[in-house]
């Protein structure tokens, strides 16, 4: 599988790594290909590949969106045509001052994306956690694995990036449709304001048990 990233930081960085090596295609769709975030990712993984965004987009089947949710836009509009009909991971959290929501609770991040680009197939995922468990998802000696929850509205798009979640390490959990962004993005925000101000382990996760 041909597999895009756009960002490439703490939390893309990792996830391409780990598809990398997981038997995926995976490019890092780069403006500067001597850019520090290019350099520490292939610091990382190596077998990487360093392309041009159009093409690294037009080429893919699958393209994960990991950029600071700021830049979202922008990062869109310059691969507007080549990410028509694909498969579009949105791993970005809108977050606003004293860590509230960016978009005041009004639209999700994710819903906004797929007005801005409406001929992708946006799916919601890899978003409820900080960067820590996308380097290492594995928490030996429970009986259950961690759970990453995902939403979208095209049922192909989910089904496949769910078997992505799963060859990760994860229980990938469908929530429904891209209207279900909202509570994964108030889902991270309580897992921030947990971790990095209430200094809980940021190797913690959620997990679903079912009787």
């Amino acid at each position: 599988m041909k597999i895009a990233f756009i960002g490439y930081g703490n939390v893309g960085a990792p996830l391409a790594d780990h598809l990398q090596r997981a038997g995926h295609q995976v490019s890092l769709a780069a403006n500067d290909p001597n850019s520090e975030s290019v350099k520490k990712a292939l610091a990382r993984n190596p077998d990487l590949q360093i392309v041009e965004p159009k093409v690294a987009v037009g080429d893919a089947e699958v393209v994960f969106l990991a950029t600071p949710f700021q830049i979202n836009e922008t990062a869109l509009k310059g691969v507007a045509d080549e990410i028509k009909g694909k498969i579009l991971v949105d791993c970005t959290n809108p977050i606003g001052p004293k860590l509230s929501h960016g978009l005041n609770s009004v639209q999700s991040g994710s819903e906004m994306i797929q007005a801005l680009v409406p001929d992708t197939r946006v799916v919601k995922a890899f978003s409820i956690y900080g960067f820590e468990n996308f380097e290492n998802s594995s928490y030996p000696g429970f009986n259950v694995k961690p759970g990453m929850m995902y939403c979208g509205d095209d049922a192909a798009a989910k089904k496949f990036v769910g078997g992505l979640i799963e060859q990760l390490g994860w229980e990938p959990l469908d929530v429904g449709g891209l209207a279900q962004a909202l509570h994964l993005e108030h889902m991270t925000l309580l897992w921030v304001r947990m971790v990095r101000v209430s200094k809980h382990s940021p190797h913690t996760v959620w997990a679903m048990l079912t009787r």
